[in-house]
């Protein structure tokens, strides 16, 4: 093989193992064997090993940590846009006519407006956003506490995960452990204002102890489920627990 060759290969493994973020050094190890020529076999070695990062993060998860939480003295401004297209090409929602679908193992599956969400008990957190591109920024989000909406759909929290699927076709899927933490928010508002069209609104799940792409947008309708749907980034390989 030229040199070339390798190093574009070598290059395009780096470019696989930052997106599915930081690989163990024994699950790195694994790729010793692997001949850079073929793809199928690195992103089989890849895909394995980010599985296996899964289920360590899982183990490791504990569900009374708090993410750290700031002042508003601190909080990013501008907050940035982010998402797989340009911000004039978020979706724009009808909040008179939005309605939160809810389906699977839940005891009620009525459909929720925005007034029947903002009626529920509320609460803030001024958090860290941080990015799998590896930037980070604190933002300030007021919504209801997801595990208290979860009780009041009726919600089986036996179940392994809750699935979201959202207005731009973004789908997210995090485990029932990090649903019911306390710091994962439906959030409606940012600082002071209903939730603005480029942060996701009408809702958007804000999860502080997770990845930014584990945090879903624009959220239209969600279910709990035994059975893992995957997830729009999941597809491309990232890792699907991303736990901090």
């Amino acid at each position: 093989m030229k040199a070339e060759t390798h190093r574009s290969a070598l290059r395009r493994i780096e470019r696989r193992l930052f997106l599915r973020g930081s690989l163990s050094l024994g699950a790195v190890s694994l790729l010793t064997g692997c001949n850079l020529e073929d793809d199928d076999a690195v992103d089989k070695t890849l895909f394995a090993m980010s599985r296996w990062n899964d289920r360590v993060q899982a183990a490791l998860f504990n569900a009374e940590r708090l993410a750290p939480t700031y002042t508003r003295a601190e909080v990013t401004k501008p907050f940035p846009f982010n998402a797989y297209y340009q911000e004039d090409q978020a979706p724009v929602v009808d909040a008179a006519t939005f309605r939160l679908q809810v389906s699977g193992l839940v005891r009620e599956t009525r459909p929720w407006t925005l007034a029947d969400l903002n009626a529920l008990p509320q609460e803030s957190q001024i958090t860290r956003h941080i990015c799998i591109e590896g930037w980070s920024a604190i933002g300030e989000w007021s919504g209801v506490r997801f595990s208290h909406f979860l009780q009041r759909i009726g919600a089986d929290t036996r179940a392994r995960y809750v699935a979201f699927r959202c207005a731009d076709n973004y789908t997210s899927t995090i485990d029932m452990a990090t649903a019911l933490h306390p710091q994962t928010l439906l959030a409606l508002r940012f600082g002071d204002e209903t939730l603005p069209r480029a942060y996701g609104f009408p809702m958007k799940l804000r999860v502080p102890t997770k990845l930014g792409f584990k945090n879903p947008k624009y959220i239209v309708a969600l279910s709990v489920t035994n059975v893992d749907p995957g997830g729009f980034w999941e597809r491309f390989g990232y890792n699907w627990f991303s736990g901090l």
